[in-house]
């Protein structure tokens, strides 16, 4: 499906590190820089650069005073001043400041990767549902509700919904794992995404509840408001501080927290979306020997996210939702293959 005109930001400031740390912070979160510049580059680029917004960070604002007066008097650009200097990135600071700028982006801009409002998600809602694929003859079917030894992170942001239900819509029932949902969206609208994307598919998504562990045939739906992870016995536990970062959940976190408990048993797969969650977690993840595989672009409402983590390195598949849940089929049916093979090999006596 085409993409949407990502909207475009021009960044300027007199700070060099200040000019790096936004342009940074503004691509993270999957919009468009058209320019960055100090005041000298905008005066030589100004009649060039067409932006949906303008931010402007000054040390000195008194010595630009005509730049201020500019930018000012002109009632058709959008300006975004105060935002206060970025601190480093792996500073305790630099969350709280990206969340601020991302609140702000938001004002000026609109919602930027939530969905908007119940009728996109209720268009998903179809009278018919795909052919499921059919579980394979060496997979020994996994019976829904038990504890599961595997777990596979869907993350996604913006055209998540779509993509994620038509992969779910797709995949058999009886896959020996869990899924564990991490999707950008506002907290009211959860209830109608539960219900959408689980009308056709084997797995219904359920709410997560503190104590209990990760189930076969289940899609656990990641909170919005507040942080999730797994204590030493695998089980679900809250933290009362809300998700580090602009995003809420931060899939780089989800996929932090399940994979401290299920190491290389925890893999992720990355849909559609703006920004780059997930491309933090995802070479941690890869170096446990977790599987990362990604929604391919052309496919995705926003390819930002999945092209994110696709240039870290770390992806080993790319494919659409269709293809994807076909993958993940006959992933699952090597693994089996493999274990039983080994198990022959076990209860076989050595050949002289």
């Amino acid at each position: 499906m085409p993409a949407d005109p990502v909207p475009s930001v021009a960044i300027v400031s007199d700070n060099p590190l200040q000019r790096l740390r936004l342009q940074q912070a503004v691509a993270k979160l999957g919009l468009a820089v058209g320019f960055v510049g100090d005041p000298s580059r905008y005066w030589h680029n100004r009649d060039a650069v067409v932006a949906d917004l303008w931010v402007v960070e000054l040390d000195d604002e008194n010595a630009q005073p005509q730049l201020l007066d500019e930018l000012l008097d002109d009632d058709t650009r959008r300006l975004l001043f105060g935002l206060g200097m970025a601190p480093p990135t792996g500073h305790e600071d630099y969350p709280r400041w990206e969340r601020r700028l991302f609140g702000k982006l938001q004002e000026q801009l609109g919602r930027l990767e939530l969905l908007d409002n119940v009728s996109e998600l209720e268009a998903l809602d179809r009278p018919e549902g795909p052919d499921p694929l059919a579980l394979p003859g060496w997979v020994t079917p996994a019976s829904r509700g038990v504890p599961a030894d595997q777990v596979w992170i869907l993350g996604a942001s913006l055209g998540g919904p779509a993509a994620v239900k038509a992969f779910l819509d797709k995949l058999p029932g009886g896959l020996p794992l869990a899924f564990v949902y991490a999707q950008h969206i506002d907290q009211n609208f959860i209830p109608v995404l539960a219900r959408v994307l689980g009308r056709h598919a084997q797995y219904p998504l359920v709410e997560a509840v503190a104590g209990e562990p990760l189930r076969c045939g289940e899609v656990l739906m990641v909170p919005v408001e507040r942080e999730l992870y797994l204590d030493r016995e695998g089980l679900i536990r809250f933290r009362d501080d809300a998700w580090p970062g602009p995003y809420g959940p931060s899939i780089d976190q989800v996929m932090l927290n399940l994979a401290e408990c299920f190491q290389a048993d925890c893999h992720a797969i990355l849909f559609s979306g703006m920004g780059n969650d997930g491309a933090v977690a995802a070479p941690l993840l890869k170096a446990y020997g977790s599987r990362i595989w990604i929604q391919e672009a052309s496919s995705c409402a926003s390819s930002a996210m999945p092209d994110s983590v696709a240039s870290t390195g770390c992806t080993e598949f790319v494919g659409t939702p269709d293809e994807l849940a076909q993958q993940l089929v006959r992933c699952i049916e090597d693994s089996e293959l493999l274990e039983r093979k080994h198990l022959r090999d076990q209860l076989t006596p050595d050949q002289p």
